[in-house]
């Protein structure tokens, strides 16, 4: 069964969605993609993304599209870092990671 999800996108954000939607499926191909297409086409979305203002909607829209969310926090990782990153996720990993170390760490040689 397949199932649908319905986004309503502003007008302000319809040309962004539209190209958003176009890398993810670039990204998802198994076909080789032009460079020089790709190019383009991310040089498109940045332009989109510089006259966007961030606020609850182009998150949401962000959070449905991950090649999009990946580029804008590339674009903007000199101001706010990885941004859009689940810190959370992140963190957790991190602990666990530590701890697993630490088990290792204190394990006795042979």
């Amino acid at each position: 069964m397949t199932t649908t999800t319905r986004i309503d996108v502003p007008a302000r954000l319809a040309g962004l969605f539209t190209l958003a939607r176009l890398l993810e499926r670039l990204e998802r191909s198994n076909r080789a993609v032009d460079p020089d297409q790709y190019r383009a086409l991310v040089a498109r979305i940045a332009a989109e993304f510089e006259r966007a203002q961030m606020d609850e909607t182009l998150g949401t829209l962000l959070a449905w599209l991950p090649a999009a969310s990946e580029l804008y926090e590339n674009l903007n990782y000199a101001h706010a870092g990885l941004c859009r990153s689940a810190l959370k996720e992140a963190l957790e990993a991190e602990i666990a990671m530590r701890g697993l170390l630490a088990k290792i760490g204190a394990r006795p040689t042979a």
